[in-house]
């Protein structure tokens, strides 16, 4: 990533630029190859910009489902962004809210579709795997979100009730001591909160496979090729990129935290790009697995409102990761770097001589109402988007692709009674956002060490 990047002032997040150093990149083997930079000129029935898990599970769709030709337009190589680099956490999650809260929102009814189909996302990304012989080291697997604290453990119990109760499904709640026994110790494991479905992946193997997939079916794919303008003649879109234009009917928006404001209306003003950091440590001792009593494959959580996010690798490593800087420095990129590896070992003190062999970082969306929106431009139905989603979006991104595919071939209600089908809203006072971030960070930190 360039140095000091940040969504809401660039142009493009680079052009052609290779995948940032990671553990995914270091273990993903060779990617199978796409169709280079646009040529000249080029011609597409839907040009779509992003060549993440959004766009190329859209590419695919259309043209395995419909016969549309799709273009995919990747400013540098596919799975560059959210989709290469993220922690490889598939699980039920739409958004930020909790259970109780949709129902406070949007009512039972409205809740328990959203948590169908978040549901529906998940079994999404189990069936791209299975059909298509993706080899992601995909590994069935339950998620835990964690009570750091004593006090947060009985809002896990009541939630685990509530699903239980209202969406009928078997979330159970675990207490501390079942909670250590079966998977993790340590200083911050104060009961659980037990969800069965989840599937942890290699985010960077599952996009691309997600890639060959596209091209299979008919799709085309250009690494290399950002969009530097979006302009309309009549009714035909033109794309501008380094190596040329790209003209179609239809385009969509499958940018997510790499957004630029210059896009199109529709997105300026909408998104909060925010900065996360994971970290990979040496892969643990037989003592240090005993120490910290880290037994489980469950993927984890936990109940900060700047949650951190864990798992054991394979390979025994363990990936930590959570939010980043306000602003991205390179001295701030160290600092975190240490931040994590101390946080880490704050949870389970038996790693204190544990070590960092990678860490990357990279961008998030977050929008103004803490959820993921599919859609299209208020005055202009022919530009589509999909974004935002806050951090959780390995099974919902996959989905979304197919969501829009299925609008754009008019399979399927353009409109829907769901929140996430609502148009995208605006940040108030969106030229603060940054500071409005810094100041929310304060508080939910206070909360955090709260409570």
């Amino acid at each position: 990533m360039p140095a000091l990047y940040d969504p809401l002032n660039a142009l493009t997040p680079g052009s052609g630029e290779p995948h940032p150093p990671s553990y995914w990149t270091a273990t993903a083997g060779a990617a199978p190859p796409d169709d280079g930079a646009v040529p000249a000129a080029a011609d597409a029935d839907v040009a779509i910009i992003g060549g993440g898990y959004t766009g190329l599970s859209c590419a695919y769709h259309l043209a395995r489902d419909y016969g549309i030709h799709a273009m995919v337009l990747e400013a540098n190589q596919a799975g560059w962004g959210c989709s290469g680099r993220n922690g490889g956490f598939a699980r039920a999650a739409i958004g930020r809210h909790s259970y109780a809260k949709m129902i406070e929102l949007w009512g039972r009814d409205t809740a328990r579709k959203i948590f169908r189909e978040s549901l529906a996302a998940l079994q999404n990304v189990r069936d791209l795997v299975r059909d298509g012989g993706i080899d992601c080291n995909a590994l069935e697997t339950g998620h835990l979100k964690i009570a750091h604290r004593p006090g947060r453990a009985p809002a896990l119990l009541r939630e685990a009730e509530l699903l239980q109760r209202d969406f009928d499904y078997p979330a159970e709640f675990l207490d501390a001591a079942e909670l250590q026994q079966t998977h993790i110790g340590g200083t911050q494991s104060h009961g659980a909160l037990r969800f069965p479905d989840a599937v942890a992946v290699h985010p960077l193997k599952l996009a691309h496979g997600m890639l060959a997939l596209a091209r299979a079916s008919g799709a085309t794919v250009h690494s290399a090729s950002a969009v530097t303008a979006c302009t309309k003649s009549g009714s035909t879109h033109v794309l501008t990129t380094p190596g040329g234009t790209v003209r179609a009917r239809t385009v969509v928006m499958a940018t997510n935290g790499y957004t630029p404001e210059h896009l199109h209306s529709c997105v300026r003003g909408t998104t909060l790009p925010v900065l996360s950091h994971i970290i990979v440590t040496r892969p643990m001792s037989a003592a240090e697995k005993n120490g910290s009593g880290f037994r489980t494959g469950h993927v984890l959580t936990d109940t900060r409102n700047l949650l951190y996010y864990w798992r054991r690798l394979p390979d025994d490593r363990i990936l930590f990761g959570g939010r980043g800087l306000v602003t991205d420095t390179l001295e701030g990129r160290a600092q975190q770097r240490d931040f994590l590896l101390a946080e880490l070992q704050a949870k389970l003190p038996a790693l204190r001589d544990i070590t960092v062999d990678y860490d990357w970082w990279g961008w998030v969306c977050l929008t103004a109402d803490f959820l993921p929106h599919v859609g299209c431009a208020a005055d202009d139905p022919s530009v589509h988007y999909a974004l935002g989603y806050q951090g959780s979006g390995v099974s919902y991104a996959l989905y979304a692709g197919k969501l829009l595919a299925q609008r754009i071939a008019g399979d399927g209600p353009v409109h829907a009674a769901h929140p996430v089908m609502t148009p995208l809203p605006r940040f108030p006072l969106a030229a603060l956002r940054r500071h409005g971030q810094r100041a929310l960070y304060y508080w939910y930190r206070w909360r955090d060490l709260s409570g």
